[in-house]
């Protein structure tokens, strides 16, 4: 494997599009689930979901980072502000965080592309990116998957546990036990 993770910058636009693929979660989402509340996120369609984080990556700052694989996009993880996430903002499950703090709030790896500890290498990524813009603090909102109950796979887009503990994220809360609010100091 020959992986890159760099931020998802305008040229990476057609790359990112590409991770979203066209089906599932990942393309009716756009990693718009945590930019958007309530009948604005369920009266938004895919389509201008799309258009809105191509907005983004096209802005001043790149709303996360992409992996790539000999050039092949393989991964993609949402990164940014906690102020840009209004969901976030108000969400039980992100209380107790820092509010200058930057947030990883998805990853999304394709089918093909998986168990091969992409979340890991784009959370480095994110984790570096975010450092490079002046970040003191990142939080997420992981996934434990020691919880006894079934984890549907839907859930897993905000990363797993181990992968932030193991990058040198602490818990600060839990909600439930599932949802897991970490931190780390950059």
């Amino acid at each position: 494997m020959t992986l890159e993770v760099v931020p998802a910058t305008p040229d990476r636009w057609p790359d990112v599009v590409e991770v979203m693929r066209d089906r599932g979660d990942p393309a009716r989402c756009f990693c718009q689930y945590f930019r958007l509340r309530g009948k604005e996120w369920s009266g938004t369609s895919p389509t201008a979901k799309r258009d809105a984080l191509g907005a983004q990556v096209a802005s001043d700052r790149p709303p996360g980072v992409l992996a790539t694989d000999a050039g092949t996009p393989v991964g993609w993880c949402a990164v940014a502000p906690r102020s840009a996430y209004p969901r976030v903002v108000t969400s039980p499950n992100w209380r107790g965080g820092d509010p200058d703090a930057w947030v990883v709030t998805c990853f999304v790896v394709p089918v093909g592309h998986r168990r091969q500890g992409l979340a890991g290498e784009l959370l480095h990524g994110a984790i570096d990116f975010a450092r490079a813009q002046g970040t003191v603090v990142l939080e997420a909102c992981a996934v434990d998957l020691s919880y006894t109950g079934r984890v549907p796979s839907a859930d897993l887009y905000r990363g797993p546990l181990s992968v932030y503990l193991e990058a040198g994220f602490t818990e600060v809360s839990r909600t439930s036990a599932r949802w897991v609010l970490v931190s780390k100091a950059l």
